[in-house]
């Protein structure tokens, strides 16, 4: 009697964790599905918003995605978790995934509610549609158009994104040139002449903009000209 007892409850006690084990999920073999690991930091595709420390990637150029999966993986820009998750990564499959991001069309956060004094603002406008010859600094409508939402291929857009990523961004730019771009140094050269209250101003009044209009077409023969030397200066045509 006892024997069948004790059976009973290890046969009750087996269906019991039986049923509440979690079941299989059926997960897609999709592109969707994969890149899931890129937006745990990046947000999730339907997120209109914005983060301090992590850059929005959906609706940015193919060709800056692209190029700035490359540098990670093969560790021109230096990021150890996107290392990590890009290491066997091919090119073709990064081209896909650069591809998914860039044809995503997801409204714009608002514009950062950042007060700036007038005089911060003048000093931002004036780096941003003129920039400052004497220094050889160009505007930065230059590069990343007219609108500030970047130029094709591979020039990206500076708005929709937060002031203290901006200003991360620049200040890695201007302290010793830890991230690098597909045209070698062209970033660096010009944020190393800038000094930190123009850093800062830049970034607080980009991320008051709001991210409307289209990318350029191309950069501007001076522009390109200027790059391409930069590259030829530092032995680098990647």
């Amino acid at each position: 009697m006892k024997y069948f007892i004790l059976t009973g409850l290890f046969l009750f006690t087996c269906f019991a964790e039986a049923a509440e084990a979690p079941q299989p999920v059926d997960v897609p073999n999709t592109l969707a599905e994969r890149v899931k690991a890129c937006t745990i930091c990046h947000g999730e595709e339907d997120k209109a918003s914005r983060d301090a420390y992590y850059p929005r990637i959906a609706g940015k150029l193919e060709g800056y995605l692209y190029n700035q999966l490359r540098h990670f993986r093969d560790g021109r820009r230096y990021y150890q978790p996107m290392a990590i998750l890009l290491e066997n990564m091919s090119d073709t499959y990064l081209r896909e995934i650069a591809q998914y991001f860039a044809g995503l069309e997801i409204p714009y956060p608002p514009p950062e509610s950042i007060v700036i004094p007038p005089a911060q603002a003048a000093l931002a406008e004036k780096l941003v549609y003129s920039g400052d010859p004497e220094r050889e600094v160009p505007a930065c409508s230059a590069c990343h158009g007219q609108d500030l939402m970047g130029t094709e291929p591979f020039v990206p857009g500076l708005l929709g994104l937060h002031s203290t990523y901006l200003a991360a961004q620049l200040g890695g730019w201007h302290s010793g040139g830890l991230i690098r771009g597909k045209i070698a140094n062209c970033m660096a050269d010009i944020a190393k002449q800038l000094t930190y209250e123009e850093i800062n101003a830049l970034a607080k009044w980009l991320a008051a903009q709001p991210a409307s209009g289209e990318p350029a077409n191309a950069l501007p023969a001076e522009m390109a000209q200027r790059c391409a030397n930069l590259a030829l200066e530092n032995g680098d045509s990647r």
